[in-house]
C-alpha cells in the first residue's frame, strides 16, 4: 500500500462539520460589510515581493521570518501574500480607484506566514479585512470599529471581546519618540530578550508588545507615547473616543499597543479576548496614511483591519456556538431499474421547481434497507421511496425520519406542492 501524503504542517483542511461555522462568520461578514456600502475586491494570491518588503517594513518579522517567497522561472522574486492591506492599496492605485474620490473596499481569503504553529497561528490562515481611502476624519475610523462591533452582536460574541484603543502619531511624533525609547531600553539592555535586542534599534517600538511576562515591569516603565502625542494626533484620538463613546462602544486605551507594520500611524486598535489563551487578538486595524504614497499613488488617507476567521470560529466553538450545517431536506430513495430512471428526473424536476430545497439522490445501489439506513445518516428529514411498486403507480412515498407519523403516497406531479408545504421551502 502506497504510503499517505498528510496535510503541510499549519495548513489545515476545513471539513464540512467545521463550514457551517465558517460560513456563519463569513456570510455574517458580508452582510454587514455590504449594509455598510463596502464593496467587494478579491485580490491575487501571489505578489511581487517588493510589495511586502517595501510597506511592511524590512525589520519586521514577517520580512525577516516569515515570508513565503520564491523565485519563479523568470527569475522575479515572489511572495505568498502574508496580508491584504497592501495589495488592497496596490490594486486600487494599479486600477486607478482613488483618483478623486473616496472608496470603501472588503476582502477576504487566505494569508500564508512561516512560523511555528500553534493554536489561533497557522500557515496558512484566513482574514476578512476591510480597507478605506480618501477619508482623513476620525469618523471613518469610528465606522470601521462599528462595523466591527456590529458583527460582534450579530455572531453573538459582543461580551467575549474588549476594544483596546491608541494612537501612534505623526511620523515625525514617533521619531522623536523611537529615540526616547531606544534610550530607556539601552539603559536596561541586559533585560532584554533576544527579540527585543534585535528590535532595540531597529523596531523599538515592537518591544511594547512583547508578551515575555519577564519583560512587563520594565515596559511598563517605559515612556508612555500618548504623554508625547502630537497636537494634531491627539485631536483626532479625542474626537474618535468621542464619536466612541455617543454611540456606547466600551474601549480601553490602551498606551502600550502598537502595530507590527511600519506603514501605521495614529489610530490603532484591536478588539481582544481572553478566551483563547496567548493569541487573544481576533481583530486589528487602523489608520496608514502614508502607505499609498510609499507605493506610488499620491498622498492618501487611509484606514483599514484585518480579522481572522480561525481565532473567530475558535472562538465561536469555545462559546459552544455551532451554526447548525445545511443537512439535505430530503433523500431520494430508488430501487430498481424503472424507479432509478424515473427518479434522476422526479430530482430535477423538483429542483427546478424548488431551487432551495437540499436534495439527496441515493447512487451506489443497494438494497432498500441499506439506502434507509444512508438517508437517515444524512440526516434529512425525509426519505422519498420510489421502488417498483412507486414507480408503477407514478408515485413517491414519503417517510419521514425524525418524527414518529404514518408514510405518506403522493403522485409524482403533486410531489413539489407537497414538499413545500411541510418542508417551507
Amino acid at each position: 500500500m502506497a504510503k499517505t501524503i498528510p496535510a503541510i504542517r499549519g495548513m489545515n483542511d476545513i471539513l464540512p462539520d467545521q463550514a457551517a461555522c465558517w460560513r456563519f462568520v463569513e456570510d455574517s461578514a458580508r452582510a454587514v460589510l455590504t449594509g455598510y456600502g463596502y464593496g467587494e475586491i478579491r485580490l491575487p494570491v501571489v505578489e511581487k515581493t517588493e510589495l511586502f518588503a517595501r510597506t511592511l517594513g524590512e525589520v519586521t518579522d514577517i520580512v525577516e521570518k516569515e515570508m513565503y517567497t520564491f523565485l519563479d522561472r523568470n527569475g522575479d522574486s515572489l511572495t505568498l501574500r502574508p496580508e491584504g492591506t497592501a495589495s488592497c492599496a496596490r490594486a486600487a492605485i494599479e486600477s486607478g480607484l482613488l483618483h478623486n474620490q473616496v472608496q470603501r473596499l472588503w476582502y477576504q481569503g487566505p494569508m500564508f506566514r512561516h512560523e511555528r504553529p500553534q493554536q489561533g497561528r497557522y500557515r496558512q490562515f484566513h482574514q476578512i479585512g476591510a480597507e478605506t481611502f480618501g477619508m482623513a476624519g476620525p469618523d471613518i475610523d469610528a465606522e470601521l470599529i462599528l462595523v466591527t462591533a456590529r458583527l460582534w452582536r450579530i455572531l453573538g460574541l459582543n461580551d467575549d471581546v474588549v476594544l483596546h484603543l491608541n494612537s501612534l502619531g505623526t511620523a515625525d511624533a514617533r521619531s522623536v519618540y523611537r529615540t526616547q525609547l531606544v534610550e530607556y531600553f539601552s539603559a536596561h539592555v541586559e533585560q532584554l530578550d533576544e527579540d527585543s535586542q534585535r528590535r532595540l534599534h531597529t523596531n523599538p517600538l515592537r518591544i511594547l508588545d512583547s508578551k515575555n511576562p519577564s519583560l512587563q515591569v520594565l515596559i511598563e516603565g517605559a515612556p508612555r507615547f500618548l504623554d508625547r502625542l502630537d497636537s494634531e494626533s491627539r485631536e483626532h484620538f479625542e474626537q474618535l473616543k468621542t464619536l466612541l463613546d455617543v454611540a456606547g462602544v466600551r474601549y480601553v486605551v490602551n498606551p502600550r499597543l502598537v502595530r507590527g507594520l511600519d506603514y501605521y500611524g495614529k489610530t490603532v486598535f484591536e478588539w481582544v479576548t481572553d478566551r483563547l489563551g496567548a493569541q487573544g487578538t481576533v481583530c486589528a486595524g487602523g489608520r496608514y496614511d502614508v502607505l499609498v504614497e510609499e507605493l506610488g499613488g499620491k498622498p492618501t488617507p487611509a484606514a483599514g483591519f484585518a480579522m481572522g476567521v480561525e481565532r473567530l470560529v475558535a472562538l465561536l466553538m469555545e462559546r459552544g456556538v455551532t451554526p447548525p450545517a445545511a443537512l439535505p431536506h430530503a433523500y431520494l430513495v430508488v430501487s430498481g431499474d424503472e424507479a432509478e430512471r424515473q427518479g434522476i428526473l422526479l430530482a430535477e424536476s423538483l429542483r427546478d421547481r424548488m431551487p432551495a430545497i437540499r436534495l439527496q439522490v441515493n447512487c451506489g445501489g443497494g438494497s432498500f434497507k441499506s439506502q434507509i439506513k444512508r438517508a437517515d445518516k444524512s440526516g434529512a428529514a425525509y426519505a422519498l421511496l420510489l421502488g417498483e411498486d412507486e414507480a408503477a403507480r407514478r408515485e413517491v412515498g414519503i417517510k419521514s425520519l425524525r418524527e414518529d407519523r404514518p408514510q405518506q403516497n403522493v403522485s409524482q406531479v403533486e410531489l413539489a406542492d407537497y414538499l413545500a408545504k411541510i418542508l417551507q421551502v
